[in-house]
């Protein structure tokens, strides 16, 4: 890979994991509904991808319910989640995204599993247990549930996508769209005071959505899509490890998250453990895990 490309993806890195940041800061420090923040976030991002929405995916019903599932569902569960618990844990569980996926494809797809990919699940959970299995990382568990709910729903998403044939930008166009619509709806039945929220935020609220809709959903997903096309997946993938790591780093910086020994190990083990699942997936595993939301 060029060095100008390995740039490149350092930058969409530090986007993504900017992302935890920006995210808590809407939630955690504004006080901003969850919900009505991640719909006005989806609606942002499809109207500056508005022109991949036509003509309609098929089959669009399916499409729709797994963009939903991978941004919404997803954005939507780990926003509620950052309401209590801190980036720093909140990147590493969401590391276990790919293991997550890699279970659902045996039980929906009839995926086969050989050692290797097995060992990485194993280590990938176990990294996580080890992470979190502290009693300062505890007391924000209902927090971290919600994240790991988020991910159950995204790594669905995952393996639902395997079954449809859609560009990446026109599904992330229609992401924003059901995400919009999805969010708002569960925002106006599941919170309430969204509009005296956002106007007591102000310009610092639209400025954190707007950032994190642009910069991370449509300019870095959009270079990570560039990449992946011109480099080997198994290449490119390994290479978003690196969010968790600066995500930890930018919470022990920006947010004071306390991260001990204890998580830096476990975190480190899951790394391993999905760096074993990406180095030697199967072709219909790149399908859907490729296509994500963050």
């Amino acid at each position: 890979m060029p060095p100008a490309t390995l740039a490149l993806m350092l930058v969409i890195n530090l986007f993504w994991a900017g992302n935890i940041i920006i995210s808590k800061f809407i939630v955690a420090t504004l006080g901003v509904p969850p919900f009505w923040a991640a719909g006005i976030r989806g609606f942002i991002i499809a109207a500056a991808l508005s022109p991949w929405l036509f003509p309609l995916p098929r089959p669009f019903g399916r499409v729709i319910l797994i963009a939903l599932s991978m941004s919404g569902g997803s954005f939507g569960l780990s926003m509620v989640g950052l309401m209590t618990a801190a980036p720093s844990a909140v990147a590493i569980v969401s590391l276990l995204a790919a293991p997550l996926t890699v279970l659902l494809a045996i039980v929906m797809l009839d995926e086969q599993v050989g050692w290797r990919r097995a060992l990485g699940i194993a280590l990938a959970f176990a990294g996580v247990v080890t992470a979190l299995a502290e009693p300062q990382t505890l007391s924000a568990s209902t927090g971290l549930l919600f994240v790991l709910a988020g991910a159950v729903v995204g790594a669905l998403g995952s393996v639902m996508m395997k079954r449809v044939e859609v560009g990446a930008v026109k599904l992330q166009a229609w992401a924003g769209v059901s995400t919009g619509i999805g969010l708002t709806l569960a925002s106006m039945v599941f919170e309430q005071g969204q509009a005296a929220a956002g106007a007591a935020a102000g310009w610092r609220f639209w400025a954190a959505i707007a950032t994190s809709a642009l910069l991370v959903s449509v300019v870095a997903h959009t270079a990570y899509f560039w990449v992946l096309r011109r480099h080997d997946a198994n290449l490119v993938a390994p290479l978003t490890l690196l969010t968790p790591v600066f995500a930890v780093m930018m919470g022990a910086w920006i947010t004071n998250d306390p991260v001990s020994l204890q998580m830096v190990i476990g975190g480190l083990i899951a790394m391993a453990g999905v760096a074993v699942i990406l180095i030697r997936p199967s072709k219909r595993f790149w399908k859907g895990w490729m296509v994500r939301e963050g």
